[in-house]
């Protein structure tokens, strides 16, 4: 009798198993969203960083951190410095069974380089490439592709009306999609001291400020989800000398329900800044 108890326990534990969602946690919510695109209903996906108040480079972890990410049979975080607590967090707890992807590492981006690399659209669909083949889920790529088609051609749309334009920003964030675009991005330097959580130094702050009152940018981008004193100063100066300012967010906004339907966005605004539209 208790063997046939024990049996059919294990029988029903194991089909739950099977019939179970593949739990997968994403620190950063834009790589969530594309999760829960390729897996659908046999995936739960929770993101970690979503509030689009919160900035990301001070967050920290606390026990529902933890509690997620020992949850998770897959775990997708960025890289780059970006989300540094999570490999702190990982070499404490250890999770052998996890399959852990770093997306930085997947797409061969070396450590000290711009860590926005949501930014450039290819990143996505190498994640995409890889949580199907994870999943099993190969037809989900062409479908993820197809949805990608839109933000192509809008970028080359763009790309072709404004190759080489110069701009710049007070962050790194929107660096790979300019180059998608064919910009020049002016004061990297800069962008990457303010990412580093540091304070520029004064030839940065003043070529910075030659960008915008000599008229060399074109358009300035801030993050609208960071703001500090410096970048509000350079957003009046440029406001002062006739250049467009474009606020852009880091995370992905709640109301936009996938990654394209964001970026499609955002190329909008800077096409009516530009007044091509």
């Amino acid at each position: 009798m208790i063997r046939s108890f024990l049996t059919l326990f294990s029988l029903f534990f194991s089909i739950s198993r099977i019939f179970a969602a593949v739990q997968i946690v994403a620190v950063e919510n834009f790589y969530g969203k594309i999760a829960k695109q390729i897996g659908g209903s046999s995936v739960a996906v929770a993101s970690i960083l979503r509030n689009p108040n919160q900035n990301p480079h001070e967050f920290q972890a606390d026990a529902a951190t933890v509690k997620a990410i020992a949850s998770a049979d897959i775990l997708i975080y960025n890289g780059l410095g970006y989300d540094d607590w999570v490999e702190r967090l990982l070499r404490v707890s250890g999770r052998p069974h996890c399959v852990t992807i770093k997306v930085a590492d997947l797409i061969g981006v070396e450590t000290g380089k711009n860590p926005h690399i949501w930014y450039n659209p290819e990143t996505m669909s190498v994640l995409a490439a890889r949580l199907a083949q994870i999943l099993n889920k190969s037809a989900a790529v062409e479908a993820f592709e197809k949805s990608m088609q839109p933000l192509r051609e809008k970028i080359s749309a763009l790309r072709e009306k404004t190759f080489g334009l110069q701009v710049t920003a007070t962050e790194s964030i929107f660096g790979y999609m300019a180059c998608s675009l064919g910009w020049k991005m002016l004061n990297y330097d800069y962008q990457q001291t303010v990412v580093n959580n540091a304070e520029p130094c004064f030839r940065q702050s003043v070529n910075f400020e030659k960008a915008l009152t000599e008229g060399q940018a074109k358009v300035l981008f801030y993050n609208s989800q960071v703001q500090n004193p410096s970048a509000k100063r350079m957003q009046s100066i440029a406001k002062r000398h006739g250049i467009a300012v474009v606020g852009i967010t880091e995370t992905q906004p709640h109301h936009f329900p996938s990654y394209v339907d964001w970026m499609l966005w955002e190329l909008s605004m800077i096409e009516r800044v530009l007044g091509l539209k």
